[in-house]
């Protein structure tokens, strides 16, 4: 079992049991996916089809490293002409994680991405939505043990 997964069952579920008094270990809150999502519409405007080609490839490849999975290709709902967007243009990837890669990104993301990147001063209490969803934006992909900054062609933020 992964160690934050572990230190979530043994710590912290009995001490949320205890304060919020809830009955059932099911009751208690938990995380259930991680979505990791990076829109490439701002790198790939006014490219070349070789140039837009090589920056979605440098992107599923780095996104697939950091998550151990293939990511998706979302496209755009509908046309936004001061955007240069088209309907139906692939302008983004999302990888789902669910349990132990899940709780295996988490991990790196919390003890080592997240130290290593610059001017880091911890997630702000505003990043949480009302429905308990947490958004980060990390600026540097590269602090990823993964990724080698040597070989990465071009910087991009998650």
């Amino acid at each position: 079992m992964l160690r934050l997964q572990e230190k979530y069952k043994k710590d912290a579920t009995p001490a949320m049991r205890e304060k919020f008094s809830y009955k059932n270990d099911m009751a208690v809150p938990k995380i259930e996916k991680v979505i990791i999502n990076n829109g490439f519409g701002r790198m790939v405007i006014d490219k070349t089809s070789d140039e837009k080609k090589k920056i979605k490839e440098a992107i599923i490849k780095d996104l697939s490293l950091i998550c151990g999975q293939r990511p998706v290709l979302t496209k755009a709902k509908k046309s936004i002409s001061t955007f240069k967007i088209r309907e139906g243009m692939e302008v983004g990837a999302k990888v789902t994680l669910r349990k132990k890669k899940m709780y295996d990104f988490l991990d790196r993301l919390i003890h080592i991405a997240l130290p290593r990147s610059r001017d880091f001063r911890g997630i702000d209490f505003k990043s949480i939505d009302e429905k308990g969803n947490l958004t980060i934006a990390i600026k540097e992909h590269i602090s990823f043990p993964e990724v080698s900054p040597e070989k990465t062609k071009i910087s991009f933020w998650i």
